[in-house]
């Protein structure tokens, strides 16, 4: 999944001179030559003696070039797993039915109280079940209909590559959409976001309002380690990073309310549609408008649902079309109605090679080699849809602070109707409605 992009990571390859100076010829003695010892003077012929005719030694067929075999080709890594290999998640089980699955064998993991009272609950399935037939044993029971599997989701990235600092905030992706730094615009709408962990201490925070909330650890954390703050804080920078450091953000001021809801599970850095769901219920009850989610996985009911409760109390969800590549499925929750689904491009207006495609596409942004902070300290450049996503809901928050009575949907048809139409003319898969364009810097009608 995530790979590391930090300046602490960059490797100069210094010791990497392979001069194979072991396998240079020693040069100082010459071999197979005759040696001489005579008397000082001229010799004539009765000095020497007479030298023993040598035979010439046979002819041998030069030996048969060795082709040397191709090196064998590293075996492709194993795909990773799309869910968990035993588990079931479900919202509102009563108790009765709750009760009536564990005496048939399930084992109830976790379970969380919801938003308005509904509970969620994550069950692992008898042994002898196979996981089809255990979601429909939960669904067979009458609180249980929309249970689904516990899949997983991964935030994505490019590698990193190295680049000049950002002057002025004006750094070079940016300039792509003309964004011009915010100053003096007063207060804007609160963002929420869903990822990694967050390195808070990250001197781009030093006067950011930013809250970083971790789900309970007794559960989830129990079998896994913590997530670490390499993407979390990449984005977050990429929205409220102070001005004057080397990773100014988007909307530098606005309050940022973030919830890692990711693991480590050894190289496996992910969530679940669980952990998803808690997360998204307790920014529900944060009071905000817009949430950023730079992550993507499979399609997931009890998480449609959670969407759903979302954009229906007028929430705009960002999401990362996914980096799987082109001919990829839909990547969720990107690919979900009422969620603006970005893609990325690079400085030329090209897509980015590995962004995900589909109707579900809404609109792109910049998002190959975008300037942010790194996880422990200074800045690199990052690539992938999730760090496009966060210019669209910057973006927002700047219509949002100017017309705070716009409704998602309204908010979303902004967005989506000031672009440059890129790649096919008019909507299409790729592009979506096309390139993201900066709104004034305070927002307004522009």
């Amino acid at each position: 999944m995530a790979q590391s992009d930090d300046d602490d990571d960059d490797d100069d390859d210094r010791d990497d001179d392979d001069d194979d100076d072991d396998d240079r010829g020693d040069g100082g003695r010459s071999s197979g030559g005759t040696s001489f010892s005579g008397r000082s003077g001229d010799r004539d012929d009765d000095d020497r003696r007479r030298a023993t005719p040598r035979r010439a030694a046979p002819r041998q067929a030069a030996p048969a070039p060795v082709r040397r075999a191709a090196p064998a080709r590293a075996p492709a890594p194993a795909p990773l797993p799309d869910r968990a290999a035993d588990e079931i998640i479900a919202r509102g089980v009563s108790a009765d039915d709750l009760a009536q699955l564990q005496t048939d064998g399930f084992v109830l993991i976790e379970q969380r109280a919801l938003t308005g009272g509904a509970n969620l609950v994550r069950l692992r399935k008898p042994g002898p079940l196979d996981l089809d037939a255990a979601r429909a044993a939960v669904r067979a029971r009458a609180s249980g209909t929309s249970a689904d599997f516990n899949h997983f989701y991964r935030t994505d990235q490019g590698a990193a590559q190295p680049a000049d600092a950002c002057p002025g905030g004006l750094c070079l992706a940016r300039q792509v959409i003309a964004w011009q730094p915010i100053a003096g615009c007063g207060p804007l709408p609160a963002v929420g976001m869903v990822d990694t962990g967050v390195n808070a201490d990250h001197a781009t925070f030093a006067q950011a309002d930013l809250t970083v909330h971790s789900l309970d650890p007794a559960a989830e954390r129990a079998r896994a380690t913590a997530s670490d703050a390499l993407h979390g804080t990449a984005v977050a920078a990429l929205l409220v990073g102070a001005p004057d450091t080397r990773s100014p953000g988007l909307i530098p001021g606005a309050r940022l309310v973030a919830v890692d809801a990711f693991v480590r599970q050894g190289q496996d850095q992910r969530s679940d549609a669980f952990s998803l769901i808690a997360a998204l219920d307790w920014l529900g009850a944060q009071d905000l408008r817009l949430i950023n989610m730079s992550l993507a996985g499979p399609p997931n009911d009890e998480l449609a649902r959670q969407i759903a409760l979302l954009v229906a109390r007028d929430v705009l969800i960002v999401a990362a079309a996914g980096n799987v590549g082109p001919r990829a499925a839909p990547a969720y929750p990107a690919a979900y109605d009422g969620v603006l689904a970005v893609t990325a491009v690079d400085r030329g207006r090209q897509i980015y090679r590995r962004a995900g495609r589909g109707p579900h596409i809404d609109l792109a942004a910049p998002g190959v080699e975008v300037w942010t902070a790194a996880s422990i300290s200074g800045a690199r450049t990052k690539t992938g849809t999730s760090f496009a996503a966060p210019f669209v809901t910057a973006a927002a928050a700047l219509w949002l602070r100017a017309e705070p009575a716009l409704s998602a949907a309204d908010l979303a048809r902004r967005l989506t109707e000031r672009t440059e139409d890129l790649g096919d003319p008019g909507r299409d898969e790729v592009f979506g409605a096309g390139l993201l364009q900066a709104p004034p810097p305070c927002g307004g009608a522009g």
